[in-house]
């Protein structure tokens, strides 16, 4: 079973704006290329934060339960997939494009910031993972809306 990757983003600096782009490089050693958070895990132990994923479906409920009139970007995270349930287990692994690997560190759990867009929205993305999850590179890859989600 296959899903979708339907969106891509990244923030140069922290707390700075999200930047949607079609296509980009991901790698062990600098995450999302141009994303800030993704370079700066690569150099602690660990590496739990240097991608985000969050499902499409999860930001949809939420949205509407938050009455949030918003683009999914605005929840911070790097990579928006759909079609797919995304595993909510650290170790699991997620295969984008055709080289891609991403292991899942934790669940990335919603800050106050989402309250600051919306009233209730951190509240609406707290059950089930729904703020998404992070995880660290296994395997480079350039990656592009479109591709083919795969749980490996």
């Amino acid at each position: 079973m296959a899903g979708r990757l339907d969106g891509i983003a990244r923030h140069a600096a922290p707390k700075g704006p999200m930047e949607t782009v079609d296509h980009v490089t991901v790698t062990v050693a600098e995450g999302v290329r141009g994303d800030f958070r993704g370079g700066l895990a690569s150099t602690k132990a660990g590496h739990k934060r240097q991608v985000s994923l969050i499902e499409a479906e999860s930001v949809a409920e939420a949205f509407a339960e938050a009455h949030a009139a918003l683009d999914w970007s605005d929840c911070r995270r790097n990579l928006l997939v759909s079609g797919l349930r995304l595993p909510r287990a650290a170790g699991a692994r997620i295969a984008i494009g055709g080289s891609l690997v991403i292991e899942v560190t934790m669940e990335c759990d919603p800050c106050d910031r989402m309250d600051a867009l919306k009233d209730g929205l951190r509240l609406a993305l707290t059950p089930d993972w729904r703020g998404g999850l992070l995880g660290r590179v296994v395997s480079d890859g350039e990656i592009a809306v479109g591709d083919a989600v795969r749980i490996i």
